[in-house]
């Protein structure tokens, strides 16, 4: 059991990275409370402040390893629940440049379900801890600050319905408010500067429908990946099982090229795609919905890590630190890393206990960030409409990647080491080592 460094813990935000966060800081304060401006139910439905929670989500290998780590079991409680666990290379039917990638045994396994339903198994693991509470419907209205403003020392709360204005008192607070984090303006208004950010814009919208699932729908494969033929066709097609004996099918489109929401241009979307199988399944499909449609955008990334001054006691995890394309389904994945980057700083014993924290967590967390980021925004720069800061060297890999993909196609090594970098596993250079690139090459 970890040392215990401090009484109270406070974390803004019960998504899936607050979620995280309040189950590593319950190893190391007596009591840990999360403030959710959302009402808490215990139901698997999307709350209003997640319209990105009702299109497609996959949790990458990396992140259901991370997942287990701290709440042991739960791909058992996942399956009872109705969720498909499959493998990431023979359960996959996923056309990329201009072929099919070759599908074969990697152990390597995936969690089929609805975002909800994930992150109500997760809450009701996160409820149980006994030294964790979870409060709806508490708006965060700003930080409160010592009297030096050198120290965050808790949380005020915006009153509802003619209630006073509450103060929560914490020894750390932990922002898991995701992309529209109001951090950097609260920063500002203490006289800290906003941290730079990074924003790489790809106009990015999402139509989403979910259909019925019957035995016999989809054969040879559990579910169906269309990647877009960039520059060509930016568009994207995604046909996923999730529980209730259902399938959650998501359109994409770069650039503005938005999927419509109408019955027809939803189909004749489908349709345009680079391969056939999302068309052809939904000819067979009966709708349980109406079709929805979610936009983003740019990858947004800010660099808390450059910062000089910061008030002690004050982090930042999650979506609230980066946000990427969720086609490459990075997010959750690069929360959890980021939980264990929060889980380990907090297991270092230091001198000053508590302060100084934010030195170590911030650099940590930017290592972190930068291999899901590298890999989202390189791929959207394939697309002739994205713009923004361009990772150094991006023109002259991209042509190499390339042919990786290619390679998947025939080659089962290359594409257990594409799966081992898309995952998370692995950074992106493993992709060039001998054996493999020589693969590569051989393949082409």
């Amino acid at each position: 059991m970890p040392e215990v460094k401090g009484q109270h813990a406070v974390v803004a935000g019960a998504s899936m990275a607050g979620l995280l966060a309040a189950r590593v800081l319950s190893g190391h304060f007596d009591r840990v409370t999360v403030l959710e401006r959302d009402a808490v139910v215990d139901d698997a439905v999307a709350r209003k402040g997640q319209p990105h929670a009702r299109h497609v989500h996959a949790l990458l290998a990396q992140g259901f390893r991370i997942f287990e780590r701290f709440f042991p079991n739960l791909r058992d409680d996942l399956r009872d629940g109705g969720a498909i666990l499959g493998d990431m290379g023979a359960d996959v039917r996923w056309h990329a440049y201009g072929g099919y990638r070759r599908q074969f045994e990697s152990g390597m396994t995936g969690a089929l379900a609805s975002r909800p339903f994930l992150e109500a198994c997760v809450r009701r693991r996160v409820q149980a801890l006994p030294n964790v509470t979870i409060r709806g419907l508490a708006d965060v209205d700003e930080p409160v600050a010592s009297a030096d403003r050198a120290r965050i020392t808790g949380l005020q709360l915006k009153p509802r319905n003619g209630a006073a204005a509450e103060v929560i008192t914490a020894d750390l607070v932990v922002d898991a408010t995701g992309r529209g984090s109001a951090t950097p303006r609260w920063m500002e208004a203490l006289g800290y500067a906003r941290p730079d950010e990074s924003a790489v814009k790809i106009n990015m919208g999402y139509s989403t429908r979910i259909f019925r699932r019957r035995a016999g729908d989809l054969a040879g494969a559990k579910l169906v990946l269309i990647s877009p033929r960039l520059p060509d066709l930016a568009r994207s097609g995604y046909v996923f099982p999730i529980e209730g004996d259902r399938w959650i099918v998501t359109l994409g489109g770069w650039g503005g090229d938005y999927p419509p929401t109408d019955e027809q241009g939803f189909l004749d979307h489908a349709r345009s795609l680079a391969a056939p199988d999302v068309f052809e399944i939904l000819q067979r499909l009966e709708p349980q919905g109406d079709i929805i449609q979610h936009r983003l955008p740019s990858n947004l990334r800010r660099h808390y890590e450059t910062l000089e001054r910061w008030p002690e006691r004050y982090l930042v995890l999650g979506d609230a630190v980066s946000s990427f394309n969720p086609v490459y389904a990075q997010g959750m994945t690069s929360a959890a890393m980021q939980a264990v980057v929060l889980d380990d700083v907090l297991r270092e014993r230091t001198r000053a206990g508590l302060d100084g924290l934010r030195q170590r967590y911030f650099s940590r967390v930017a290592k972190v960030v930068d291999r899901p980021w590298l890999l989202a925004v390189s791929e959207d720069f394939r697309a002739t409409t994205t713009t923004g800061p361009k990772p150094r060297g991006t023109d002259l890999v991209n042509p190499y990647v390339a042919r990786v993909h290619r390679a998947t196609q025939v080659d089962a090594a290359v594409h257990r080491a594409f799966l081992d970098v898309m995952n998370l596993v692995k950074p992106a250079t493993s992709l060039m080592r001998p054996d493999i690139a020589w693969r590569v090459l051989r393949a082409s």
